[in-house]
């Protein structure tokens, strides 16, 4: 069974503008699921369906095989945990402490339980320490930590991020993947809603490719940036990761060398070819 679904999902704002077409999504456990396109493509719109933030059009959301209602929706947020792409949006309480601590006290967990779950978010993001530090004076990057610790603390089976690495600096991103890999080790699914073409291939299990909210693309890293995002960078007004260009280059200089989309996986094909006498 999947851990989220969508079947023929759309959704219309209330000014008339269809922002989803027919999307089939799914989401197993324990693997991470990017959302690739360009902005306005639809990105937000459904990852605020996967918890409930939205009411579809028309179509289905279902967690872990249950069908989004107002009935179960506590059960729903409880379960897949949204992370914005402001976290100022998030964060409001004086202090970290209180702000990690407002969604399990919401679900009338005794304060024992509350605080651990407070130390062992904190502990996850890398940010022990700050309890008593008013959120507002953080940086943005540590906001944005705090803002993921909050939804830890629910415990969710799904992690949900829009743009995680928007407004991070080159060290902070790196810090963010690293964490977004341990909780995937740690059992957690994740969505990640991203224009970083770069990385996505780093990250994703699976990558869906969204355009004027429609799916047009399902598969490996590998597949959609060869398959579909290659054949028409203009249409999707996205680009082949950078390492992938420097391959096509050298193919383009009469090169034998295959296309990679992983700094790794660049390195490793061009020390064959050194070894091998052919660059």
């Amino acid at each position: 069974m999947h851990i989220i679904e969508t079947q023929r999902l759309c959704y219309n704002y209330p000014d008339g503008t269809t922002a989803l077409r027919q999307v089939d999504f799914i989401v197993n456990r324990s693997e991470i699921v990017a959302v690739l396109g360009a902005n306005g493509a639809g990105k937000t719109t459904l990852l605020k369906h996967l918890n409930g933030l939205l009411t579809p059009t028309s179509g289905r959301v279902l967690v872990a095989g249950e069908e989004i209602t107002r009935e179960n929706l506590l059960w729903v947020r409880k379960t897949v945990g949204l992370v914005f792409q402001n976290p100022e949006e998030q964060l409001f309480a004086p202090s970290v402490e209180e702000d990690v601590a407002f969604g399990p006290r919401n679900l009338g967990l005794s304060e024992d339980v509350v605080q651990h779950r407070v130390e062992e978010a904190l502990k996850l993001v890398g940010m022990q320490g700050y309890e008593e530090k008013a959120p507002h004076n953080l940086s943005y990057g540590e906001k944005k930590r705090i803002a993921i610790a909050g939804v830890l603390a629910m415990e969710p089976q799904v992690l949900v991020l829009d743009e995680p690495t928007s407004g991070l600096d080159p060290l902070g991103v790196e810090e963010l993947v690293r964490l977004l890999k341990r909780l995937r080790r740690l059992g957690l699914s994740l969505v990640i809603a991203t224009h970083d073409v770069d990385l996505v291939p780093t990250l994703a299990d699976r990558v869906y490719l969204l355009h004027r909210g429609s799916v047009v693309g399902e598969g490996t890293a590998e597949e959609i940036f060869t398959r579909v995002v290659r054949g028409a960078p203009e249409r999707y007004n996205l680009r082949l990761p950078y390492v992938a260009q420097l391959l096509l280059r050298l193919q383009e200089m009469g090169f034998d060398v295959e296309v990679k989309l992983t700094v790794e996986d660049t390195a490793q094909e061009v020390a064959r070819h050194l070894g091998a006498g052919n660059i």
